[in-house]
């Protein structure tokens, strides 16, 4: 068999978090909303209708286009592409095409997160559009619903230096903290805030000649974006090994089926018939407007992630999880801070956050900033485990109970009676009758089974309800078994 490489790339788009739409000032907060409720003569695309610019959508265009290094067009021209489905009312998008707002630009991500796999993925060009109405499917019928007609959408184009699926796949994750952290976009791809289109194709290895790409359209996860390219390179290499052709086609993803199958012949550039919209003039992007939006960029996930691991010690995987989320990275640093005056270091946040709480708020469906668990709560919990107040277990109970009723772990502490005993003599009285009730266990350990020390151990939390301090429990134990 003939060994090829994928030659992947990639057409991202996201919808950006404006008050309202695009070209009118329909109110943009829709998902949930009644159908057909945010819509008006503009977004309808009814006759004689004019669009005007949403200045703060350019904004946040060139906010993401300046996070991902492109240079920023002096002039932009906004596109009419004309197209004919049915959620499209007006027979086209207004969209760019020529002179788009940020161009040429490089994202450097890592492969399944390895340091020296380190791949730099240039971008084409960031633009803005405005988004289609939703097409809704029930039986025999198909609903149009237009609230989302005329949503402000950029759409992010990778120049094809994606080899691998993985690689794409992490791709999509960057970005995303990207989007997040410049509070441009949810970029939820469950509910369509994302989505991506890859193109993708095969050669020989070590050819510089492109293969025949193929599209692969509207993909709404990561996971469906990993699973659909392994597919379709699969398909295309056994394709080029049984003789066939591969030909330029727009391919679905079969969630069900765990395949892809072949939509439509693909569309060129010629077929959209592009011309500069008549109803808008070009946007003129001064030096001075783009350095204001420059410096009010947020810490961007990479420049964040290295302060990390340099400021607190972290290490890379550590950093990288931290900072995927802007939400996240917050939440850390004031857990820090709080921490910080109770002598708490960094790396006891990080362990606590990544863990614990990341597992709680998994299984509750919850987010890190909805405030039941406070930064200082956390850092509170903390200072009491590494007091020797409460066992670390007892911790992860008060924790959950926090998570619900938002109280105080000391409240939660005092009531449950949850407060470990480091008393010497006390747990010694407890020692004392376990190791006399285990005269053969006794013998064992003196005998040299040294392991029946946890388990003597294990014997003293159960008779104290887990709330004995191990450290000294050891130690006692230690000292009546050698007498």
């Amino acid at each position: 068999m003939l060994e090829y490489e994928a030659v992947i790339g990639m057409e991202i788009h996201a919808q950006l978090l404006t008050r309202s739409k695009m070209f009118c000032g329909c109110d943009a907060a829709v998902f949930g909303a009644e159908p057909n409720t945010h819509t008006c003569p503009v977004c309808l695309g009814m006759p004689g209708a004019l669009p005007t610019t949403n200045r703060r959508a350019v904004e946040q265009t060139i906010m993401v286009g300046l996070a991902l290094n492109c240079q920023i067009a002096e002039t932009a021209v906004f596109a009419r592409k004309s197209y004919f489905y049915p959620d499209l009312p007006k027979g086209y998008q207004i969209s760019m095409y020529d002179r788009p707002l940020c161009q040429h630009g490089w994202i450097e991500v890592d492969d399944a997160g390895q340091p020296e796999e380190i791949s730099r993925i240039r971008i084409r060009r960031v633009h803005l559009e405005e988004e289609t109405a939703k097409s809704i499917h029930a039986g025999d019928h198909s609903l149009l619903d237009f609230n989302r007609a005329g949503l402000p959408l950029i759409e992010i184009v990778t120049e094809p230096d994606i080899r691998t699926a993985e690689e794409a796949r992490q791709l999509l994750i960057k970005l995303r903290a990207i989007l997040r952290t410049l509070r441009v976009s949810t970029a939820d791809m469950e509910k369509g805030a994302m989505r991506c289109e890859p193109n993708v194709s095969l050669r020989l290895a070590g050819s510089s000649e492109l293969g025949t790409k193929v599209e692969v359209k509207n993909l709404n996860s990561f996971r469906a974006v990993k699973l659909a390219l392994d597919y379709e390179i699969a398909r295309q290499a056994r394709l080029l090994d049984s003789g066939g052709t591969v030909r330029q086609v727009t391919m679905g993803w079969d969630e069900r089926r765990g395949q892809t199958a072949e939509q439509r012949a693909k569309e060129t550039s010629d077929d959209y018939r592009y011309f500069p919209e008549p109803d808008l003039p070009p946007l003129r992007i001064s030096e001075e407007w783009a350095g204001e939006i420059r410096d009010g960029l947020a810490e961007l996930p990479d420049a964040r992630r290295e302060r990390f691991i340099a400021d607190y010690h972290l290490s890379r995987r550590e950093a990288n999880t931290l900072t995927g989320d802007r939400e996240v990275a917050d939440y850390f640093e004031a857990v820090v801070a709080a921490g910080r005056e109770v002598g708490l270091g960094p790396r006891t946040a990080c362990i606590w956050i990544t863990g614990e709480l990341f597992r709680l708020l998994r299984a509750e469906g919850g987010d890190i900033d909805e405030g039941r668990i406070t930064p200082q709560g956390l850092a509170e919990l903390m200072a009491l485990v590494e007091q020797g107040a409460i066992t670390a277990n007892s911790a992860k109970a008060v924790l959950a109970e926090m998570y619900a009723t938002r109280r105080a772990a000391p409240e939660i502490v005092k009531d449950r009676g949850l407060r470990q005993i480091s008393d010497r003599d006390a747990l010694a009285a407890v020692i004392d009758e376990i190791v006399n009730a285990n005269p053969e266990q006794v013998a064992h350990y003196r005998a040299g089974k040294a392991t029946l020390l946890q388990w003597f151990v294990g014997q003293v939390m159960r008779a104290t309800r887990g709330k004995a301090n191990p450290q000294v429990a050891t130690a006692l134990l230690e000292e009546a078994l050698a007498e």
